[in-house]
C-alpha cells in the first residue's frame, strides 16, 4: 500500500508544480482567464497554487477578485499574507494594503520592507520612516530602501546620517549613495564613497560618469569611461549623452561610430544633438540607418526639422508616420500642429486634431489654443470658433487667439464683439489683447474705435502700452493717410521706436506716396536692421514709382555693397494633403506646361473681363511688354491656377504667400474669382483676403 501510495503523491506534486507555471505564465501574458481554468482544474489545490492565481490577479490589475479568492483560502501562510499587501501595493491602493499589514497574524522583515517601500513609492516619506523605525529586525533591503526614499525626496544630508548607520552596505546602497550625491551636487562625496567601493559592478560605474555628465564634467567623466572593466549600452549612451547636451558634436559623432551596439536612445540622442547643431542631414541619416524607432525617434526628427525650419519635410515625416501607423507623443502632435499654423496645412491640421481627439488631449486649453490657432492661420474660422465655443472656460491665451484671428481676417466687428464679451465674462485684457484689437481697427480703417482703444487701455484696462501697440497705432494712421499724425505720435513714445514702428510708418508712406518721410522712416530702419532687405526694397519701390531709377540704381548698389538679399517671394497650396510651392516663372513645377496653359486662359477670361495689368507692381525700369510679362508669372498666380486646376468645384482655394501680396494679383484674383465662381483665400504676410464673386473681405482696404 505505501509502494502505491508513494508514486501517486509524486505525481500529484508534479502535476501541482506544472500547473502553478502555467498559472504564473498565462499571468505575465496577461491571460488570466486562462490561469483561472489552469487553477479551477486542479484536483488538489496546494497554498503555493492559490498564492499563484491570487498574485495573478494582482498582476492583472483586478484586485478585487483577488480579495475574494483570498477570502475563500481554506488556509493561509505569511507568503499568502504579503502576497495580498505586496498586491495591493503594486495596484497603488497604499491604504488598503496598510489595513491588510495592520491585521496580519504575524510579520516579517518581508512584510516590513514591503510596506516601507509601498510609502517611499507613493512620496509619503514621513510614515515610511514612522514604519521603518518601528521594525523589529531590518536587513540590507530595508535599509537600501529607506536610502532610496531619502534621496529620493532629496534629503542627501538624511540619507548619508542614515548611510552612516547601516551595519551592511551592499553595492545598491553604496551606488544610490553616489547618485543623491551625485544628483545634489557633490562630487568629490560621491567620488569618495566610489573609490572606497570593494566591489563595483556596470551600474556603479555607470552613475558615477552619469554625476559627472550630469553636472557638466564630461572630460572627468570620459576618463572614468575609459578605463570602465565593463561597458554597457547605457554607459555608453551616458557618455554619449554628455556630449550631445555641452555641444560637443564632433565628440558625440567619434563615440558614436565606436559603439558596440546603438540603442534606440542612443541614436535619439544623437539626432537631437546634430539637430542642435543645425546638421539636419546628418541627423536624418542617423535615423533613416536606425533599423527600429521608437515614437521618441520620430519626435527627434520631427523638433529636428522644425527647429531648422523645414516645415515641408516635418509634414512629409507625418504623413510618413501616418501611413506606418506610428502614434505621436503629445509634445510632437504640437510641434507638427504649429507647422501646420505656419504652412497652413489645413488637412494634415485636422488628421493632428483627430488623433488629439481620440487620445482625449483636446479638453486641454492649451491644446485649443494651439488650434484656434492653426485652423486660424489655415483660413478656417468658422472650424476656429467651433473649437472655441466648445470651452465653457476660456483662458486669457484663448480669448486673445480668437480675436487675433478676426482682426487677421478683417473682421473687425467680430473682433471688437469678442473683446466685449472676454470682458463682461471677467477674463482682463492684457497687451496681447489690445495689439489684436488694435491690428483689427487698423485692417479695417476704423481710426475712431482704435484711438479710443488705445485710450482707454492704461485709464479703464490698467495696461501700459508697448512698443507693439504705438506700432498699431502708427498703420492704423498710416493706412488712413494721415501719415503726418503718425509721424508725431512717433515722435510722442515714451520709449525709442523700433523697426516695426518705422516700417509701420515706411509702409504707409508707400501707398501715399510721401517720400520725404519715407526716407526718415528707411534711414532709420537701415539703422535698426541693417541687413533687413525691406526697407530697401520699400524705398526703391516709392522711387520707381515716381521715375526716379537714379536713385533705385544707388539703393541697389548699396544694397550689393553689403550683400542684402531679398526674399524671393513664393506662395503654396495645399493639394491631397500635399504641400505644392512656387516662386514665379524662375523655378518650375512638375507640372509647369498645364500651369502654364490655365494661365494663358485665365488671362484670355480676365481681359474678357476688363482687366488691365497693372505695371506700378513690377517697378523695375523695363518695358510694358516685359512688366506684363512679369505679372502674369507671380506666384500667387501660379498657386492659383494649380488651385483651378486640381481642386473640386466647391472647395476654396487657399493659397499662403511669404510676402504681402501685390496690387495687381489681389486686382486679378478678384477678377478670377468672379470669372470662374469659385472662393479664394489667400494669406499673405499680413493678413487674409477672401475673394468671393469678384469681391474681397478686406474691400481693398490693406
Amino acid at each position: 500500500m505505501q509502494f502505491l501510495l508513494k508514486p501517486h503523491r509524486t505525481y500529484c506534486s508534479s502535476i501541482a508544480i506544472s500547473a502553478n507555471s502555467k498559472i504564473s505564465h498565462f499571468s505575465r501574458l496577461g491571460q488570466i482567464e486562462n490561469a483561472r481554468t489552469v487553477f479551477d482544474e486542479l484536483p488538489k489545490k496546494t497554498i503555493v497554487s492559490w498564492n499563484s492565481i491570487i498574485a495573478g490577479y494582482f498582476q492583472n490589475r483586478q484586485p478585487v477578485k483577488a480579495l475574494q479568492l483570498f477570502d475563500s483560502m481554506p488556509e493561509r501562510n505569511l507568503i499568502s499574507w504579503n502576497n495580498l499587501v505586496s498586491g495591493y501595493l503594486k495596484n497603488g491602493m497604499i491604504n488598503e494594503a496598510r489595513k491588510v499589514f495592520d491585521r496580519m497574524p504575524e510579520r516579517n522583515v518581508v512584510s516590513w520592507t514591503a510596506m516601507v517601500r509601498g510609502y517611499v513609492q507613493e512620496g509619503i516619506m514621513s510614515e515610511a520612516e514612522r514604519l521603518f523605525w518601528r521594525m523589529p529586525e531590518r536587513n540590507v533591503i530595508s535599509w537600501t530602501v529607506m536610502l532610496g526614499g531619502l534621496i529620493r525626496d532629496c534629503r542627501v544630508d538624511d540619507a548619508r546620517k542614515l548611510y552612516d548607520m547601516m551595519p551592511e552596505k551592499d553595492v545598491v546602497a553604496r551606488t544610490n549613495m553616489i547618485l543623491g550625491f551625485c544628483q545634489a551636487g557633490q562630487l568629490e562625496e560621491a567620488r569618495e564613497i566610489f573609490d572606497e567601493m570593494p566591489k563595483k559592478n556596470v551600474f556603479s560605474w555607470t552613475t558615477m560618469i552619469s554625476g559627472y555628465v550630469n553636472n557638466n564634467k564630461v572630460d572627468i567623466a570620459r576618463k572614468l569611461f575609459e578605463v570602465m572593466p565593463e561597458k554597457s549600452e547605457v554607459s555608453w549612451t551616458a557618455m554619449l549623452m554628455g556630449y550631445t547636451q555641452c555641444g560637443r558634436i564632433q565628440d558625440a559623432c567619434e563615440l558614436f561610430q565606436a559603439m558596440p551596439v546603438k540603442s534606440v536612445i542612443a541614436c535619439n540622442a544623437m539626432i537631437l544633438g546634430l539637430g542642435k547643431n543645425g546638421e539636419a542631414k546628418k541627423a536624418r541619416d542617423v535615423f533613416d540607418q536606425m533599423r527600429e524607432k521608437d515614437d521618441a525617434t520620430w519626435s527627434a526628427m520631427i523638433k529636428v526639422y522644425e527647429r531648422k525650419g523645414s516645415v515641408l519635410k516635418v509634414i512629409d515625416l507625418f504623413s510618413s508616420m501616418q501611413s506606418e501607423g506610428v502614434r505621436l507623443n503629445f509634445p510632437s502632435l504640437i510641434s507638427v500642429l504649429s507647422v501646420c499654423a505656419s504652412l497652413a496645412s489645413l488637412d494634415h491640421g485636422r488628421q493632428v486634431h483627430a488623433q488629439l481627439v481620440r487620445h482625449q488631449f483636446d479638453f486641454d486649453v492649451y491644446v485649443a489654443s494651439v488650434l484656434i490657432t492653426m485652423y486660424i492661420k489655415c483660413g478656417d474660422l468658422m472650424k476656429a470658433k467651433q473649437v472655441f465655443d466648445r470651452f465653457p472656460s476660456k483662458d486669457i491665451v484663448m480669448w486673445n487667439s480668437i480675436i487675433t484671428g478676426y482682426a487677421q481676417h478683417g473682421l473687425g466687428e467680430q473682433a471688437f464683439q469678442v473683446f466685449h464679451e472676454m470682458f463682461s465674462s471677467g477674463v482682463i485684457p492684457d497687451d496681447v489683447t489690445f495689439v489684436g484689437v488694435l491690428s483689427a481697427c487698423s485692417y479695417t480703417g476704423k481710426v475712431k474705435e482704435g484711438r479710443r482703444f488705445f485710450e482707454s487701455m492704461k485709464s479703464k484696462y490698467l495696461v501700459e502700452p508697448k512698443t507693439a501697440h504705438y506700432a498699431c497705432m502708427v498703420d492704423l494712421l498710416g493706412r488712413a493717410g494721415q501719415v503726418s499724425e503718425a509721424m508725431k505720435l512717433i515722435e510722442s513714445m515714451p520709449t525709442e521706436p523700433d523697426a516695426i514702428v518705422w516700417g509701420s510708418l515706411l509702409g504707409a508712406c508707400r501707398i501715399h506716396s510721401k517720400l520725404d518721410l519715407a526716407e526718415v522712416a528707411a534711414k532709420k530702419l537701415v539703422q535698426l536692421e541693417p541687413k533687413n532687405a525691406g526697407p530697401y526694397i520699400l524705398l526703391s519701390n516709392i522711387y520707381a514709382s515716381q521715375g526716379r531709377w537714379r536713385d533705385v540704381a544707388e539703393i541697389r548698389k548699396k544694397m550689393k555693397a553689403i550683400k542684402v538679399t531679398k526674399s524671393p517671394g513664393c506662395s503654396w497650396i495645399e493639394v491631397e494633403k500635399k504641400v505644392h510651392m512656387f516662386t514665379g516663372a524662375g523655378v518650375s513645377h512638375p507640372e509647369h506646361a498645364v500651369i502654364l496653359q490655365m494661365l494663358e486662359k485665365l488671362g484670355g477670361l480676365l481681359r474678357e473681363a476688363g482687366y488691365c495689368p497693372d505695371g506700378s507692381f513690377v517697378l523695375h525700369d523695363v518695358d510694358d511688354e516685359e512688366k506684363v510679362h512679369s505679372l502674369r508669372y507671380h506666384s500667387e498666380k501660379m498657386a492659383v491656377a494649380y488651385g483651378l486646376l486640381k481642386l473640386p468645384e466647391g472647395m476654396p482655394i487657399r493659397v499662403m504667400k511669404n510676402l504681402r501680396v501685390c496690387g495687381d494679383c489681389h486686382s486679378a484674383i478678384k477678377l478670377i474669382s468672379k470669372v470662374t465662381g469659385r472662393v479664394i483665400i489667400l494669406r499673405d504676410a499680413n493678413r487674409f483676403h477672401h475673394f468671393k464673386d469678384g469681391l474681397c473681405s478686406c474691400r481693398d482696404y490693406w
